[in-house]
């Protein structure tokens, strides 16, 4: 190696230095992260998961409710567009033309025959039924409180076809899209997780830095509070509320509700790494230094301790975010968390219970396939920023 290529790989082993040491938190986390190619994966999946939930009306061809089902395709099979079949090929994806009939045959259940010599078209950007971006609705018991808050109406989507339905994941018995119910059902398990997620994390937050920073009885009644709540039985405790919520609350307020609960009870956990964090903490010199200067205990504990574990907490939240959606979906599934007509996937998951689903129309586990996408990508992604915001991570490697 001549003396000019040594004297420029010094310079940039000594400015990579100075960048390691001069970069910021976030910095650190990042580089860290971008060197594990599983939680890059999860990521880009988890990334592709939200979009399709959040384009999830412009995605769907037609309404995921009883109003946009095809009433001559129920428990009908998925339709995969082609390019070529025996007449040729042709640069617009399309579809063969179905026709549904009973025969003793078959104990008169539906066949579906293909008729192979007609070819529907699959168009792109078609209109269809109208739908709002980010609209909210709810509406609670009494009138007491209602919120209605219309987002922008559009009748786009991204594809249809020129004659009859097309349904990639086939149909279910009322003959409703399973593809524009699983898109709308990753957007509810979605919405329910993060609307607890971001109660049990106040509610964490307060109580843990409460608990941590000033100890003694007040710590010790808030331990109290917590191990109580960590002590409820969640099944039974579903299972009351279930008896409890009134038959006529909507499709909405019981996902509001549901949101509520999960929040509640998923606290804990977090406010108890919160408390060990600031017992360790609230004695260092920078602490007692912004006490001195007359700093109140409230912007001790907002502008000095809580910054000083951020990444740690932003890490506990991603890692707890898949346990709120399998809780989610866990009581859909069994009857005591949403139901119809709400699209979530523990209500998509409800349908293969069902014997003859098992046997006979096994595209109804398309939607699970998704919901183990969506927690296992929330996994590795948590156990990637976790190993990222340790600095001590590399040094066990």
């Amino acid at each position: 190696m001549s003396e000019a290529s040594a004297t420029a790989q010094a310079l940039a082993d000594q400015r990579l230095k100075e960048a390691y040491f001069t970069a910021s938190q976030t910095q650190l986390v990042w580089t860290r992260f971008r060197r594990q190619r599983a939680a890059m994966v999860a990521g880009a999946v988890l990334v592709v998961l939200v979009l399709m939930g959040l384009a999830a009306p412009f995605l769907s061809p037609y309404d995921p409710t009883i109003a946009g089902r095809d009433k001559d395709y129920q428990f009908g099979a998925p339709q995969i567009p082609m390019f070529c079949d025996h007449n040729g090929c042709s640069l617009r994806p399309f579809l063969h033309t179905l026709e549904r009939t009973r025969s003793i045959e078959t104990n008169f259940r539906w066949v579906t025959k293909v008729n192979p010599e007609k070819r529907r078209y699959v168009r792109f950007f078609v209109e269809g039924w109208t739908y709002h971006l980010f609209s909210v609705e709810l509406d609670l018991p009494g009138r007491a409180f209602d919120l209605r808050l219309r987002g922008i109406e559009l009748r786009t989507h991204l594809f249809g076809i020129d004659e009859g339905g097309i349904h990639l994941f086939g149909t279910d018995s009322a003959g409703k899209d399973i593809f524009s119910r699983t898109l709308h059902a990753i957007w509810t398990s979605l919405a329910v997780g993060t609307i607890g997620m971001l109660i049990s994390f106040f509610l964490a937050l307060i109580i843990g830095g409460v608990s941590g920073y000033f100890g003694g009885y007040i710590d010790g009644l808030l331990q109290m509070i917590t191990d109580a709540v960590r002590t409820v039985p969640t099944i039974p405790l579903f299972m009351a509320l279930a008896a409890f919520v009134p038959p006529e609350w909507s499709a909405e307020t019981r996902f509001f509700f549901i949101s509520i609960i999960l929040g509640l009870v998923g606290w804990p956990t977090l406010a108890r790494r919160i408390r060990t964090h600031l017992l360790t903490e609230r004695n260092q010199e920078y602490v007692l230094a912004a006490q001195l200067c007359g700093a109140s205990s409230g912007h001790v504990i907002r502008r000095h301790l809580l910054p000083s574990f951020t990444s740690y907490i932003i890490v506990d939240l991603v890692i707890s975010f898949p346990y709120m959606v399998l809780s989610e979906t866990a009581l859909s599934f069994i009857g005591l968390g949403l139901k119809e007509p709400v699209n979530s996937l523990g209500v998509l998951l409800q349908a293969v219970t069902n014997a003859d689903v098992l046997l006979n129309y096994q595209w109804h586990f398309i939607p699970a396939l998704f919901f183990i996408a969506l927690v296992l990508a929330f996994v590795f992604v948590g156990d990637g920023l976790r190993d990222a915001a340790d600095p001590y991570s590399e040094q066990h490697r």
